[in-house]
């Protein structure tokens, strides 16, 4: 899975902790949330996702750029076809995380970024994934929807974090490496590469 979004740069994050403080979250997962401010003043809803956001997702899916989905879904996607939008909305909060990034604009709400992981087998380790849409990368959502999954991760004691990527994702290379990420090639798939964090 991929994150087609470039990090915010090292030399603005101070800037942007400065007013992304997370709200207080409930005991469960699924009910953190977070209001947040991108690095060009857009305020925006971090919080997880639902069966009730299928269309939502279909929406955001669909207005990806064909380059974002396929660095998303790592091979050419058209439409998303009912079993996948289930996969992706319908979450198990016992072994996934989901977040969406909402924004309001003209009385809707907009779905502009998700992240997520899948824990593992063993429990202690996740695949994660982060995507944002074409109009709103560059903004530092990417890093503020993966600095909430790596510190959900963290809470439910996961001690590593992967994720698969696209060998020419230069978006992600750069936020998995402003992030801590080490990065190796795919051993199974020279066209691909896995970043990984010690969480």
């Amino acid at each position: 899975m991929t994150m087609p979004t470039r990090p915010t740069p090292p030399s603005n994050a101070s800037a942007e902790e400065s007013v992304a403080k997370p709200a207080a979250q409930a005991g469960r997962p699924g009910e953190a949330h977070w209001h947040d401010v991108l690095l060009d003043g857009t305020r925006v809803l971090i919080r997880p996702i639902h069966k009730e956001d299928a269309e939502l997702e279909r929406e955001f899916i669909e207005l990806l750029s064909a380059r974002s989905k396929r660095l998303r879904f790592l091979g050419s996607i058209g439409s998303p076809s009912d079993t996948l939008i289930r996969q992706l909305t319908d979450i198990d909060f016992r072994r996934e995380a989901a977040f969406a990034a909402l924004l309001a604009r003209e009385g809707a709400k907009h779905l502009i970024g998700v992240s997520r992981f899948s824990l593992g087998a063993d429990g202690k380790s996740c695949e994660c994934a982060v995507t944002v849409a074409d109009e709103w990368q560059h903004k530092g959502l990417g890093t503020l929807l993966m600095r909430h999954l790596i510190e959900v991760a963290r809470e439910r004691g996961v001690h590593e974090m992967a994720s698969i990527d696209a060998a020419d994702n230069t978006e992600m290379q750069e936020l998995a490496e402003f992030l801590g990420f080490t990065r190796h090639t795919d051993p199974q798939d020279p066209h691909q590469v896995i970043h990984s964090l010690r969480l």
